[in-house]
């Protein structure tokens, strides 16, 4: 059984979280610090989309993974698997222009995706669940 959505969008939450991770590493190595995020404000963002990213790549992509091990509908599934990369994309946009400039349209677009995709897999799986199940 294969996954290709799910390994498509694992390959590229993994290259996401890998760009971040840098961007940590090299605002750490600007700022000296080496724990934590101190006090500079730019450390806290970049921490912040990458530990973002962490948190939420992990539940979508094993609700991916289920849906398609049921054989959910291949093109839905792929609707919701780039809906759900578009908005992380969005998300790691909008915390560098909210700390640049305030503004959180890209922030707010990035964590409603998330949330869009995150909560329709999640439905789908209890529906399949208790629709093929019970």
């Amino acid at each position: 059984m294969t996954l290709p959505v799910t390994a498509l969008a694992a390959a590229i939450c993994a290259l996401l979280l890998i760009f971040l991770k840098f961007q940590v590493i090299g605002q750490r190595i600007r700022t000296g610090t080496m724990f934590g995020a101190g006090q500079d404000e730019k450390m806290k963002m970049v921490r912040g989309a990458h530990a973002n990213l962490a948190e939420n790549a992990p539940i979508a992509l094993i609700l991916m993974a289920l849906l398609e091990m049921t054989s959910a509908r291949h093109w839905t599934l792929t609707g919701l698997a780039a809906l759900f990369l578009v908005a992380r994309v969005a998300h790691v946009i909008g915390m560098y222009q909210h700390h640049s400039t305030g503004s959180v349209r890209f922030r707010q677009a990035g964590v409603m995706g998330t949330t869009i995709a995150i909560v329709a897999m999640a439905l789908w799986v209890i529906y399949l669940f208790v629709t093929v199940n019970l």
